[in-house]
């Protein structure tokens, strides 16, 4: 999308439907994940994994095709969407049964796949564009995609084999009256703020890079850089999880994402700082993402991890789809592209974000004190006293959760 914003008579529209497809591709992919547990469940993990291998390389040839904008919201946003979403909530879903001592750092390991992918493909796409253009480049990693996703989708398997389509407890269903319990509200809003800021930083560093004299080249170089901030940092987030709390480390961490862009980002005006904040920024942004999973083990439990995982999805599809234009609305564009508001705006959704952690934090040491003390009224009263547990003994607890 960076290339038809500087490129646009290739294919003419505004920033705000530059910007949108991008997140519709990722809210696509989130809006499904119900959709993706009963296909998984009825064809299995293998067929579902090459169903979406499929989705994804049409998409990527398609978009090739592509000469109206509105081709291109549905390839790539829509049918792209819909392939990673089939690969990467299955993907999800299956890894946390593996594991019980070590489950953060199992999928810190993991979800690194994806700042790796993002560091090659950021370098490989602009090498790719230059040699051969968009289309062919489009094409090029249609083919490399669906290799690797076919690669994956034979080598994954689930926990103890195939688990036996349509049989699911009530207990594992998520209740829509869920919604109204305190700590989902918390999880989604902890997700909502962060992925807000998230998407926002992703999409806009390039075009920040290109708004401060940098060259598209180093543009792609800092997106490379907080890739490899992701990649580098989420088996040892995953490690420090387990050995610290895994609540307390997600909330830690979605600060110290706040102070890194009040205190790196809005000062980076030129090459080197910029570059120093894309490793940090990255190593600290994607921190919901990496964590969820586990944390949700924590407060839900794992039977309901995959059915709630996935109306958590439907949630955070709203920001992922508008991150991107309203970094756009937020910094303006052509020569009154100015983003210090877009700064602080990323920034204030990382901090609301890592206050939410910390409100949840200290409703699950409520709770567990609950359970410890009478196991059989626990769930009536977490739903009953909303506010009983907002005391300064657990806000500042120093319990490991």
């Amino acid at each position: 999308m960076a290339y038809y914003a500087t490129h646009p008579d290739e294919m003419p529209a505004s920033f705000f439907a530059y910007s949108l497809v991008g997140g519709l591709s990722i809210s696509a992919a989130l809006i499904i994940s119900p959709l993706v547990t009963i296909v998984r469940k009825r064809i299995g993990l293998r067929l579902t994994l090459i169903l979406g291998s499929v989705l994804l390389f049409l998409s990527l040839i398609t978009s090739s095709l592509a000469t109206k904008m509105w081709q291109l919201f549905l390839s790539q946003g829509v049918c792209f969407g819909v392939g990673m979403g089939l690969l990467y909530i299955s993907g999800a879903a299956v890894l946390p049964p593996w594991f019980t001592s070590r489950r953060s750092l199992a999928v810190g390991c993991a979800t690194s796949g994806v700042g790796i992918g993002g560091l090659v493909y950021s370098i490989a796409t602009n090498i790719l564009i230059e040699d051969v253009g968009i289309r062919w480049a489009y094409r090029i990693l249609g083919f490399c995609g669906f290799g690797a996703n076919l690669l994956a989708a034979f080598l994954l398997k689930e926990w103890g084999g195939r688990t036996q389509p349509d049989i699911v407890l009530d207990e594992e269903r998520f209740d829509p009256r869920d919604f109204g319990r305190i700590e989902i509200l918390l999880l989604i809003a902890w997700g909502f703020a962060t992925d807000l800021g998230y998407v926002i930083l992703l999409y806009s560093l390039p075009t920040y890079a290109s708004s401060i004299g940098l060259t598209p080249a180093q543009g792609a170089t800092s997106s490379a850089l907080l890739n490899l901030g992701l990649a580098l940092s989420r088996p040892l987030i995953g490690y420090i999880s387990d050995s610290f709390g895994r609540i307390n480390i997600a909330g830690i961490l979605t600060f110290l994402c706040t102070i890194s862009c009040f205190a790196l980002w809005l000062p980076a005006t030129t090459y080197a700082p910029l570059l120093a904040f894309s490793l940090i920024g990255g190593a600290l942004c994607g921190v919901f993402w990496c964590t969820i999973t586990p944390v949700m083990v924590e407060v839900v439990g794992i039977r309901k991890l995959a059915s709630t995982f996935g109306s958590l999805c439907i949630a955070m599809a709203l920001p992922t789809t508008f991150g991107g234009p309203v970094a756009m609305q937020i910094a303006g564009s052509g020569e009154d592209l100015k983003f210090t508001h877009a700064q602080l705006f990323v920034g204030f959704m990382f901090l609301t974000g890592s206050l939410c952690v910390w409100l949840l934090r200290c409703w699950q040491i409520f709770k567990v004190e609950m359970e410890q003390g009478d196991n059989s009224t626990t769930t009536v009263r977490t739903r009953r006293y909303w506010v009983s547990w907002l005391t300064p003994r657990f806000l500042f607890s120093s319990r490991r959760v």
